[in-house]
Formats: C-alpha cells, sequence, structure tokens
C-alpha cells in the first residue's frame, strides 16, 4: 500500500517541478526537452514491456499515440494558420513613377485637359481630382503625386 502512494507523490513532485521549469524557459527550449522526456518514457514504457513479456500492450500504446499524434499534427497546422490572421498584410508595390519627367501631353491626360486650358482651368481640376483621391480621405499618395506632377509640369 506505501509503494503506490510514494509512487504517485513522487510522480507529483516530478510534474510540479517540470511545470516550473517550463514556465522559467522560452517555448521553443521547453518544447525541445518536453519532446525528449516524452521519447524517453515511451522508450522506457517499452523496454519494460519487453521485459516483462507484454509486447502487445507495447503495439496498444503504439496504436493509441498514433491516433493523438495525427490530432497533435492536425491541431499544429490549424495553429500556424491562425497565428496568421492578426498580421497585417503588406501594402501592396507602388507602381514605378516615371522618374523622367512627365511630358505635357501626359499632364494633360491626367488632369483631362484639353490642349487650350489655362491657368484657372488646370488649378480647378487638379483640386477637383484631389478632393477625390486625397489619401486623408482614403485615396492614393501615389496618383495624389501623380496629379501633382501633372499640375506642376502644365504650369511650369
Amino acid at each position: 500500500m506505501f509503494a503506490p502512494l510514494a509512487l504517485l507523490v513522487a510522480v507529483a513532485a516530478a510534474a510540479w517541478l517540470l511545470f516550473g521549469w517550463l514556465k522559467r524557459h522560452h517555448p521553443r527550449h521547453a518544447a525541445k526537452v518536453m519532446a525528449g522526456l516524452g521519447a524517453g518514457l515511451l522508450l522506457l514504457v517499452g523496454i519494460f514491456l519487453v521485459l516483462t513479456g507484454k509486447l502487445s500492450g507495447l503495439a496498444a500504446i503504439g496504436a493509441g499515440l498514433w491516433i493523438w499524434l495525427q490530432r497533435a499534427l492536425k491541431a499544429h497546422a490549424v495553429w500556424k494558420s491562425l497565428r496568421g490572421l492578426g498580421r497585417r498584410a503588406e501594402p501592396p508595390p507602388r507602381p514605378p513613377v516615371n522618374t523622367g519627367g512627365m511630358s505635357v501631353e501626359e499632364a494633360r491626360e491626367i488632369l483631362g485637359l484639353d490642349a487650350k486650358a489655362d491657368v484657372a482651368a488646370i488649378k480647378a481640376a487638379h483640386r477637383r481630382l484631389m478632393e477625390a483621391n486625397h489619401p486623408d480621405r482614403g485615396g492614393s499618395t501615389w496618383i495624389a503625386a501623380r496629379l501633382n506632377q501633372a499640375r506642376d509640369r502644365l504650369l511650369s
């Protein structure tokens, strides 16, 4: 009667110490240690079953562990997919800006003007398009930059 009780107390104390150790260490290191402990415990149980002639018990334990291993792998895959949900997506790449300068024809096309547009028409078209495409109102910074570039090209 005393031996099973002593074994139970020893196992509980070991589990308590292991839990305390796991809380103090990095999760990756703790996972490696737990995997090693699990493999060692499985090896000890297997040796015990072979020495006592109860090898069929080892097959039953293996079948049970196989089911749990499959569940753990599936849960791990779900966890990895859920971890990425809270992250913000990368912004889309910006279209290349014409670094060689904008032609007058291209500037007129962007602002929707013809060749006879005067300074007031250029400013009015720019203001109208910027109200609709300003970054502070949900518009694109790239579009706003192109509108400014087109205005500057036509006014220069």
